[in-house]
C-alpha cells in the first residue's frame, strides 16, 4: 500500500456470515470479494506476500434467531480461527491487511492484533455507526454491531472474545465518516455516551481528508496504546463511484479523498494492518468497481448537465453513473444534446440507496 514500510501480509477474510442474506434469503457472496480483489494483480502490485483464505463455517440462521445475533457460535469460532494468521503476520511485524467479507472480521483481526501488540486502538471508516446490539439491531446481523462488539458492547459472547475487557477501550476508537443520521437503529445516540470519538461526514467534509486523519491516528497514538488497527468498510465510499455495496449511501468522500485519508494512517508506524470489507462482486459483475479503486484505472469527472452534455458531445464518456431520486413532479436539463443523435447506452446495474435513490451505471454500448 502506498506508504507502507513494512512487509505486507494479505489474508483473505472470505466470510458473510456476519450479514443479513440478500432479499431472496440466499447469503450473500461477499466471501469471492479476495477473489475478486486478487484478480487485479493485487498481491503483485503491492508486493505483497499472500498466506491465502480464511473460510467461514456454513451460514446458519437464514432466519434471524430472536435477541440473537445470526450465526453467533460459528462466527465465534471462524473469528478466533481468523485471529491466528494476523497474530502471526504482525508478530512477524508486517502490515496485515485483510480482504473481506463482512464488517464481523474485524473482530478476529482485533483479536490478532491485540494478542500480538497489546492494547490497541481502532480507527473505523464507515459510512454507518455499526454501534448496534443485538437487542436493537434491525438485522440480526454482526455486521451492523462491529463497532459496538469491538468495544464491549453488547449482551452476545462475540462483544467478549479477548481474555480481560474488550478488543478495544472505546477511549482508544475513532469512528470516521458515518452518513447514517437518518437510520437511528445503528445505534449512534450511544457513541460519545461510551467515549468513541464521532468524526461523521459533515466533521470529515469541514476537516477534510488530511486534518481528520491526523485527529483519528492522534487518538490511537497517545501513550499506553501499543498499536492501531484500521477498518475500512467500502460504503464509506460515495455509491457513484463504488456502488457494489449492500447498503449504500448517498453523500461519501469519493476514492481520491478515501486514499488521502488513508495515507497517513496506513504509513505511521504504529498502523498494524487494515482490513477492508461488504464489497460484493456479485454486485460488479464485470468487476468494474475492483479494477475502479486501482491505480491507473478510471478517471472519473463530476461536473454541470452543460460538462456532461460537452464531454458527450466529443465522445469523451465511457460510462454514465445517474443518482436518480425519487419524486412526484419535477425537471431539469438534459445530459444530451437536442440535435436528434443517438448516443447508445446499456444500463449495466442499477443498486438501490437506504434512501430511496437509485445508482444507476450506464456503459457506452460501441
Amino acid at each position: 500500500m502506498p506508504g507502507v514500510q513494512r512487509d505486507i501480509v494479505i489474508v483473505g477474510a472470505a466470510s458473510s456470515i456476519g450479514i443479513k442474506p440478500y432479499d431472496d434469503g440466499s447469503p450473500r457472496r461477499l466471501d469471492r470479494a479476495p477473489r475478486a480483489l486478487r484478480d487485479q494483480d493485487l498481491v503483485r502490485r503491492l508486493g505483497a506476500r499472500d498466506i491465502g483464505d480464511v473460510s467461514p463455517p456454513a451460514y446458519r440462521d437464514l432466519v434471524r434467531p430472536p435477541g440473537r445475533v445470526r450465526n453467533e457460535p460459528e462466527l465465534a469460532r471462524y473469528l478466533r480461527t481468523l485471529a491466528r494468521p494476523v497474530r502471526e503476520a504482525a508478530e512477524g511485524g508486517a502490515f496485515v491487511l485483510a480482504l473481506g467479507g463482512d464488517c464481523s472480521s474485524v473482530l478476529g483481526c482485533l483479536l490478532g492484533v491485540q494478542r500480538a501488540a497489546g492494547r490497541v486502538g481502532l480507527v473505523y471508516l464507515d459510512a454507518h455507526s455499526d454501534f448496534a446490539t443485538p437487542a436493537t439491531s434491525r438485522t440480526g446481523s454482526a455486521a451492523s454491531m462491529g463497532l459496538a462488539l469491538a468495544v464491549g458492547r453488547g449482551d452476545t459472547p462475540l462483544a467478549h472474545l479477548a481474555t480481560q475487557g474488550p478488543l478495544v477501550h472505546p477511549d482508544d476508537a475513532v469512528l470516521v465518516g458515518r452518513r447514517d443520521a437518518a437510520e437511528p437503529w445503528y445505534g449512534q445516540d450511544a457513541l460519545t455516551e461510551l467515549g468513541v470519538l464521532d468524526l461523521d461526514a459533515a466533521a470529515l467534509r469541514r476537516l477534510g481528508p488530511a486534518a481528520a486523519a491526523h485527529q483519528a491516528r492522534e487518538r490511537v497514538t497517545r501513550p499506553g496504546v501499543d498499536g492501531f488497527w484500521i477498518h475500512l468498510d467500502a460504503d464509506l465510499v460515495d455509491p457513484a463511484e463504488l456502488p457494489a455495496v449492500d447498503s449504500p449511501l448517498a453523500g461519501g468522500p469519493r476514492l481520491d479523498d478515501v486514499a488521502r485519508l488513508l495515507e497517513p494512517l496506513v504509513r505511521h508506524p504504529a498502523a498494524l494492518g487494515l482490513e477492508l470489507t461488504i464489497y460484493d462482486p456479485s454486485l460488479d459483475p464485470d468487476r468494474h468497481c475492483a479494477a475502479g479503486a486501482r491505480p491507473g484505472g478510471y478517471i472519473y469527472v463530476y461536473g454541470s448537465a452543460t460538462m456532461v452534455r460537452a464531454l458527450l458531445a466529443a465522445d469523451l464518456v465511457d460510462e454514465l453513473l445517474l443518482t436518480i431520486e425519487p419524486i412526484i413532479l419535477g425537471g431539469g436539463k438534459t445530459i444530451f444534446a437536442d440535435d436528434g443523435k443517438a448516443i447508445p447506452f446499456m444500463l449495466e446495474s442499477t443498486v438501490k440507496a437506504s434512501t430511496g435513490a437509485q445508482v444507476c451505471r450506464y456503459a457506452r454500448a460501441r
